[in-house]
């Protein structure tokens, strides 16, 4: 860690010497970029993807879901409306 220190502060040196204070924000900000980059690559390498069938069987695990919640909430809807109209023709309104 001490000697990353030394080494930054000694390219800050002659950064100024060189470039000044602008040529070196110009430049680490590419080298910002370029080191995400290669991080992101290193990392993506790294992913376990779902095969075919994994997607396709949570795809149907999904599907069914949204389905069953579908018609059950339709459902609710349909009684919570009808104990509603009943509540109105109760008291008249």
């Amino acid at each position: 860690m001490a000697t990353q220190a030394v080494k930054v502060k000694n390219e800050e040196t002659q950064g100024m010497m060189v470039g000044g204070a602008v040529g070196r924000k110009v430049t680490g900000a590419f080298e910002g970029i370029s080191g995400y980059l290669h991080d992101v690559r290193v990392e993506m390498k790294q992913v376990t993807w779902p095969t075919r069938e994994d997607v396709k069987s949570t795809t149907g695990v999904v599907i069914g879901t949204v389905f069953f919640f579908g018609v059950f909430l339709w459902l609710v809807d349909m009684g919570v409306q009808h104990a509603v109209e009943y509540v109105f023709k109760l008291f008249g309104v």
